[in-house]
């Protein structure tokens, strides 16, 4: 991966509030993220880790301007990009990307590979002379045959079709790819070569990425920095092996607790670990 130790953050979020309306004329908001702050540094993979309702994927879509903060800013290349307009968002897109969940609902099943992937780039006129051209190569960076061109998503397995995802999310040469649970609907083996695709791919392009994921082992993998968010909080963040190893708060060691291992006997001492963790934290919602 890229050394980025001196570069200039590419993304900051800082003091990000948001807020969902409650039913009721005189209800409060309800508030998903209390101030929550982050930096992604250029060719970098920042994991954002937590439990389904911690806020992780708000957070995502804040930054791709799928939701409006309360209050907070969030820059992206030093531009204030929290409250862009349609076109400002829309150009704002060759450098934002977003790889979803479920590859089986992101990808129009009645478009072939080659329809999704041009689609992009015959919305710009300066490339649909290299249209063809920028198909095959992404193909070849995703690990897709040429012929995939003239199939139809349902014709690939998951993990293809996630494989198609990310070629388009690579069309316009983006910097920053928000990864939205992408490999949480494969199988075990699946994940391990669409993580080891998403590495390939910084290591050959540079792009940086916010990985968003309820798995903490997942985020090990593939991440530079890890936060962790726990109701609406980021409550640690730091260097990926240091917080993945010796994490400090018990919400992080009940995630790691948590994690699958291969191992049956280390799997039913962590069991009994997250037991005795819980019981001294007094719940299990709250560490």
């Amino acid at each position: 991966m890229h050394d980025t130790a001196s570069a200039a953050p590419l993304l900051v979020a800082k003091d990000v509030v948001v807020e969902y309306p409650r039913k009721g004329f005189r209800a409060k908001p309800f508030q998903v993220l209390h101030g929550v702050s982050l930096d992604i540094l250029p060719g970098e993979t920042v994991g954002l880790v937590g439990e389904s309702g911690s806020g992780k994927t708000t957070l995502g879509r804040a930054i791709l301007g799928l939701v409006q903060p309360a209050s907070g800013t969030i820059t992206f290349d030093g531009q204030d990009i929290t409250a862009l307009d349609r076109k400002e968002r829309r150009k704002l897109s060759d450098s934002i990307q977003v790889v979803f969940q479920d590859p089986y609902t992101s990808l129009n099943p009645t478009m072939t590979v080659g329809d999704i992937l041009s689609e992009p780039l015959l919305a710009k006129p300066e490339l649909k002379g290299s249209a063809r051209a920028r198909i095959s190569e992404l193909l070849e960076q995703v690990g897709l045959p040429s012929g995939a061109v003239d199939k139809y998503p349902r014709e690939f397995s998951g993990g293809q079709r996630q494989r198609v995802a990310i070629a388009r999310a690579l069309a316009l040469s983006p910097r920053l790819i928000v990864c939205d649970e992408p490999v949480s609907a494969l199988d075990l083996s699946t994940q391990a070569r669409v993580l080891d695709l998403f590495i390939e791919i910084q290591e050959r392009t540079g792009v940086a990425y916010l990985f968003v994921s309820h798995d903490l082992s997942v985020v090990r993998h593939i991440s530079h920095r890890v936060a962790v968010m726990f109701k609406g909080d980021i409550v640690e963040y730091g260097d990926g092996d240091q917080v993945t190893s010796h994490p400090t708060h018990p919400y992080t060691q009940k995630l790691l607790m948590s994690a699958p291992v291969a191992d049956p006997r280390r799997q039913r001492e962590r069991r009994e670990e997250r037991r005795l963790l819980l019981a001294g934290t007094g719940s299990e919602g709250q560490p």
